[in-house]
Formats: C-alpha cells, sequence, structure tokens
C-alpha cells in the first residue's frame, strides 16, 4: 500500500520530533511478534520515558538527515526495524526494553543503537542498560557531597567526645574507690 506524500512528511517530522527529544535510539528487529505484543512493549516503555515505533527505515533515514546526524547506520536500516527512542535516563529506557523483550521470549531482538553520533552493535546497545538510572547518579552525587560535611562534623565532635568518655571513666574510677 503506497503512502501519500503528505502522510510521509508527516512521518518524517515525528521521526525527526522523535530524534531530537531523546538520548539514544535502539533498533529492534520485531519480525514474529503480534500487534498485541508490540503495544505492551510500547506501553512497557512509556513508563521508562522511552517511545516504541515501527519505522519506515527511507523516512527515518530522512529523518536523521534533517537532525543533522549523517552517521553511517551500517546496516541497521535494513530489513523491518522498531526504534525505541530512549528518554532522558538512557540505563532505565534500555533497561526496560531489555526486560520487555525477555517477556516476550525474546522474539523481539535487538539490532544496535545510536547514541549521539556513534553507532552501536547489538551488543553496545544493550549494555547501555548498565548505565546506571538517574536517580542512582543523583544519589550517588549527593553521598559524595554529603560525604566532606559528614566527616568534617566527625572530626570536630570528635575531642568533645573524648573528653566526655575521660570524665565519664574517672567519674567511675571515683565511685568505685568510694
Amino acid at each position: 500500500m503506497a503512502i501519500s506524500r503528505e502522510k510521509k512528511e508527516e512521518l518524517v517530522s515525528l521521526y525527526a520530533e522523535q530524534l531530537e527529544e531523546a538520548s539514544a535510539i535502539v533498533f529492534t528487529d520485531f519480525r514474529g511478534s503480534t500487534v498485541t505484543q508490540i503495544n505492551g512493549l510500547r506501553a512497557k516503555l512509556k513508563e521508562a520515558d522511552t517511545g516504541y515505533m515501527v519505522v519506515k527505515n527511507r523516512l527515518l533515514r530522512l529523518a536523521l538527515e534533517r537532525s543533522g546526524n549523517t552517521t553511517e547506520l551500517d546496516g541497521l536500516l535494513d530489513g523491518p526495524n522498531a526504534v525505541a527512542f530512549v528518554g532522558e535516563d538512557i540505563g532505565k529506557g534500555v533497561t526496560a526494553l531489555k526486560d520487555g523483550i525477555k517477556d516476550l521470549d525474546e522474539i523481539i531482538e535487538i539490532k544496535g543503537g545510536l547514541l549521539e553520533q556513534n553507532v552501536l552493535d547489538a551488543d553496545a546497545a544493550a549494555a547501555l542498560s548498565e548505565l546506571p538510572t538517574r536517580e542512582e547518579m543523583l544519589a550517588k552525587l549527593l553521598a559524595t557531597i554529603i560525604a566532606p560535611a559528614t566527616q568534617l562534623v566527625r572530626v570536630v565532635n570528635e575531642p568533645g567526645a573524648s573528653l566526655a568518655r575521660v570524665l565519664k571513666a574517672h567519674a567511675d574510677a571515683q565511685a568505685e574507690a568510694a
């Protein structure tokens, strides 16, 4: 079925918008999956701020070119593709994708990805799930910021605490002697 020129322009604009908002994109081969399975995966990914759509390769290539990405995609745009447009939290989005694929008995397969201008093979794209989530990074940053202050409080309190322990020990010794 032929797509009208207007519909093609609409799809290119949609893809360009998704590309602009995405921190990374992951290409998947969805052959063998049903519409119901794709929709279920799409719903899971939405919770992780990741969009998932079946794309027209030629139109996606046009959208990539329009967005200024001239990277050669090394065969990622061969065959049927569904693309995960991963939001700000790359680790969370790709983890959700891998978990969703696992739930589908691995019918869908990761083909590769694009992170900024870098083309990733299937293993590297899947390894993005090992990145810490945004919450984990914020927790680590907070711990790093708080650590010196916590240590300073301990250092400042230690002489007073030591003096209190010496006085208590002396008072206990006096009590025993009496």
